[in-house]
């Protein structure tokens, strides 16, 4: 997919790093709703809860069609959301992890 920036590539790996230092920095979750809801438009705010309910409800054991007709997320981002879960950088995982305890 083509880089929709106009940032050079050191510029937008910065921002990206500077990012995720800001949600770093965030110490509770009103402030992470505020920063994601100042930050993202309302959809793409409803396309990150979409995602995060369906690592849930993978979890759970529903199949694809399940999570589809109770989220109404297409089974394309299921499937992206399942690859990640099972294949990506840990992070969803991780997270897991650490909400649990």
């Amino acid at each position: 997919m083509k880089d929709k920036s106009n940032l050079r590539r050191e510029d937008l790996e910065q921002a990206e790093t500077a990012l995720f230092e800001a949600i770093v920095s965030l110490q509770t979750s009103a402030e992470c709703a505020d920063f994601f809801r100042d930050l993202c438009t309302p959809a793409e705010l409803q396309a990150l809860v979409d995602r995060w309910a369906v690592v849930g409800l993978l979890l759970d054991g529903l199949t694809y069609r399940d999570i589809s007709a109770r989220t109404g997320v297409s089974v394309t981002t299921i499937g992206r959301v399942a690859r990640f879960l099972s294949d990506g950088y840990g992070g969803y995982r991780r997270v897991i992890e650490r909400i649990a305890d």
